[in-house]
């Protein structure tokens, strides 16, 4: 049976049939996929679009995604965010849907700012830091993606770095997974910082914030890395089980380049 005709016994609301497509669209193929997404958008049951938003996460931004916004925007306007939140929170987590996504700046000024979707519109993707180690004099760019907090950048970049290119104690593995893709984002014991971390103004980048809140010097994001004032635990090592983080060292910067930036920086 066609997917899409599941898809639209879904959307009359018949019954059994959300059931149905479930079962149905195990195995189906990317495109049986949209197809049946573009189907089930044309609905405006809350359940039926938290269903096409699972399908997206799937599939990634297609052209469902623009009338799933749209009715997660009318809800706003209505005062039911909270129940239409779940709609967007799963594809929110895939990057092609984050990189897609219509809208942004109508739905980021009307999303409530202590919410879990608030969140991910903050996520960054494919950009790229400049990360300084004074004490030994060396500096990277790192790009980063998917990051749902600065305590899974954290946790992550003290994974690239120690001991590849610092001195140091490396997190350990259960950390770096919690923080990654592992099933159990609290480890036994809590997860561990390496490094205390500053942005070019001198000001303390706290885990509870996001990347988006480092501040830029000459249009880019800059982090220090100090020596720990204390050992500073944390328990989950990410936020957003579903979104696949990224944080990569692209290059080891030149001491002439290291000494520029630190010339710019505030200690």
């Amino acid at each position: 049976m066609e997917l899409t005709e599941i898809a639209s016994a879904v959307v009359r609301l018949e019954p059994g049939a959300f059931e149905k497509f479930l079962e149905e669209a195990q195995g189906r193929s990317s495109d049986e996929l949209s197809a049946a997404a573009l189907v089930l958008s044309a609905s405006d049951d809350v359940q039926v679009n938290c269903l096409l938003g699972n399908l997206l996460y799937y599939v990634g931004a297609t052209p469902a995604l623009e009338p799933l916004v749209q009715r997660v925007l009318d809800a706003l306007t209505r005062g039911e965010f909270e129940e239409w939140e779940p709609a967007l929170l799963l594809p929110m987590q895939d990057e092609d849907v984050r990189h897609g996504l219509p809208q942004r700046d109508r739905l980021l000024s009307l999303v409530p700012s202590d919410s879990w979707l608030f969140g991910l519109l903050q996520v960054v993707d494919l950009e790229t830091l400049v990360v300084l180690h004074p004490l030994s004099g060396k500096g990277f760019e790192v790009t980063i993606g998917g990051l749902g907090d600065n305590a899974q950048f954290h946790t992550l970049l003290g994974y690239r770095l120690v001991p590849a290119f610092l001195e140091g104690e490396p997190p350990q593995q259960a950390w770096v997974e919690a923080a990654s893709v592992g099933p159990d984002l609290e480890p036994e014991g809590g997860i561990q910082g390496q490094f205390e971390l500053s942005d070019a103004f001198g000001e303390t980048i706290w885990n509870e914030g996001r990347p988006a809140d480092i501040p830029l010097l000459d249009g880019v994001r800059v982090v220090v890395l100090g020596t720990p004032a204390y050992v500073r635990l944390w328990n989950a090592g990410r936020l957003y089980p579903m979104m696949t983080p990224m944080v990569d060292v692209t290059r080891e910067l030149s001491p002439d380049e290291v000494a520029s930036w630190l010339a710019k920086v505030k200690s």
